[in-house]
């Protein structure tokens, strides 16, 4: 025998999906509610905290008054402050020289130049000379002149008396030094010699006269 479907049996079926669906309905409607009643409260807060603000607002009522016109200046040059001649004008000046004449001669002051020290040399292009000779007959007119002091000989003092000297360029022997001696007065009583030399011919480098250094020693011995 043959089934057969009752409508009352098919709407038992489906009694399950309408319910389904009416929940789903009643959740979406929950969750909408919720979320509005959410945004009017987030709303009227909102315009809760803003306090008003008062702002004063001041009305000029005097007619407004236009800014001082600037003048733009023109830029000053050169020539604004120097005085341009012309090549074609003709500079007068109230000097003459008619006093002037062609023999008129400026005289300049001669200028003294100062004589610059010069240090001696020991080893010139000409040696000095004396009276035509050379140191050794120097030497020779200074040992014929020499008094042996008493008060050396008298204490038997003897030995060698070294001095050095300079030849200047006008031929003067000067700056008479003790390089070594026994005794003073045996060094006072060359010195005095020296002192007493006439000129000598003076040293040349290049044809010029120079000052020349010279060591000169002078025995002192006793006669037995």
């Amino acid at each position: 025998m043959e089934a057969k479907k009752t409508k009352k049996a098919d709407l038992q079926n489906r009694r399950v999906l309408f319910a389904e669906i009416g929940l789903i309905v009643a959740l979406g409607a929950m969750v909408l509610a919720f979320n509005w009643g959410q945004s009017e409260k987030k709303i009227e807060s909102l315009v809760e905290d803003i306090a008003p603000v008062e702002q004063e607002v001041i009305v000029n009522t005097e007619q407004d008054q236009k800014p001082p016109e600037v003048r733009p200046q023109a830029n000053q040059v050169f020539s604004d402050f120097l005085d341009v001649v012309k090549n074609d004008q003709q500079i007068t000046t109230d000097y003459t020289f008619d006093e002037f004449d062609e023999d008129f001669v400026i005289e300049v002051p001669q200028v003294a130049e100062e004589e610059v020290e010069e240090i001696p040399t020991f080893n010139p292009q000409e040696y000095p000379s004396f009276q035509g000779g050379d140191l050794m007959k120097f030497r020779s007119w200074v040992i014929e002149r020499l008094r042996y002091p008493t008060i050396a000989q008298e204490a038997n003092i003897q030995g060698k008396v070294t001095l050095r000297f300079v030849i200047e360029r006008d031929g003067t022997l000067t700056n008479i030094e003790e390089l070594g001696s026994p005794d003073r007065s045996l060094t006072e009583e060359a010195r005095r010699v020296l002192l007493s030399s006439p000129k000598w011919e003076p040293g040349k480098n290049r044809g010029r006269p120079v000052r020349v250094y010279y060591i000169l020693p002078v025995d002192f011995i006793l006669q037995q």
